[in-house]
């Protein structure tokens, strides 16, 4: 969740999952390299009616504003807006943007560069030679330039009701959840997971989140891209292993996320048709050299 993120450790580095050298030294794509010819094609067969539903939250833009009555970032909007007008009388209007890519009520991909690991991005590079001040040189948003296209599959852990406050989600609640739907997620596929949750920390409410084991499982069946409504436990479920998704699955096994995700119209549609995968697209701006950047999901059935 942006700048409240971390860098997790362990007590226990060996046994954690990692893709680092599996793609190569210089890949900068992770696990988007499990979206291949036959998982894209497997996606385009969940397409049979043409709706359409969107994964993102509406970002409703508010006026610049700075000095000492700004609002606190969370409560500000994630996009902040300066409107110019061309000619007098205006012939035309504009807008400069200042967009914060990390704030929890964004849907936002973030970039492999986003969270080091012991100082080093996927797939072990140092930190200070792959991000500068001009810019992120490795794993940074240009790998997304192509977008993504694949099958996505939703895991509703939220069907009877949000999660409890600081529940820890893990690969039983996966298995179970495939099972309900009658749905089973493969290698190169997408995972959408709803809980029910805001992104958007509560200080009276601890957050639930993901585990090191849900993230393992991850590994384990294939997991090309992950998003969800809730990501890593706020405050950390483990102090060992505080965020599993930002502080392992990101910069270990390279596995792009999209956080804050609204999964609610997704869940109606699912339960309405009563099938649980989909063709999932996202098309993120040819923005190279971020370290993470707003996107716009597409639910295609």
């Amino acid at each position: 969740m942006g700048s409240q993120h971390t860098e997790a450790g362990t007590s226990d580095e060996a046994n954690l999952p990692t893709n680092w050298g599996r793609w190569g030294e210089d890949d900068q794509r992770g696990t988007l390299n499990l979206i291949t010819d036959e998982a894209r094609a497997r996606a385009a067969a969940e397409v049979r009616t043409g709706r359409a539903v969107s994964l993102a939250l509406p970002i409703q833009p508010t006026p610049v504003i700075s000095g000492p009555f700004a609002p606190a970032t969370q409560a500000a909007s994630p996009v902040q807006q300066l409107l110019q007008y061309t000619g007098c009388p205006p012939l035309a209007t504009a807008e400069v943007l200042i967009v914060t890519n990390h704030h929890p009520r964004s849907t936002h991909l973030d970039a492999l560069a986003h969270m080091p690991r012991a100082g080093r991005v996927y797939p072990g590079r140092p930190l200070d030679e792959c991000v500068t001040v001009a810019g992120v040189r490795h794993g940074s948003t240009a790998a997304f330039s192509a977008g993504v296209a694949t099958r996505g599959v939703l895991l509703d852990l939220a069907a009877d009701g949000p999660l409890p406050s600081g529940y820890a989600v893990t690969s039983e609640d996966f298995d179970a959840a495939e099972e309900r739907e009658n749905v089973r997620l493969e290698a190169g596929d997408a995972l959408v997971v709803r809980c029910g949750w805001a992104m958007t920390p509560d200080a009276d409410r601890p957050m639930p989140g993901m585990t090191l084991d849900a993230v393992q499982w991850m590994h384990r069946r294939g997991v090309s891209l992950y998003a969800g409504d809730i990501g890593d436990a706020h405050p950390a479920l483990d102090p060992a292993c505080p965020a599993p998704l930002h502080g392992v699955a990101l910069p270990l096994l390279g596995l792009p996320l999209i956080d804050a995700v609204e999964t609610g119209e997704l869940s109606a549609a699912c339960a309405e048709l009563g099938r649980y995968a989909f063709l999932l697209t996202v098309a993120p701006p040819r923005i190279d050299g971020l370290t993470g950047v707003p996107v716009n999901p597409l639910a295609l059935f």
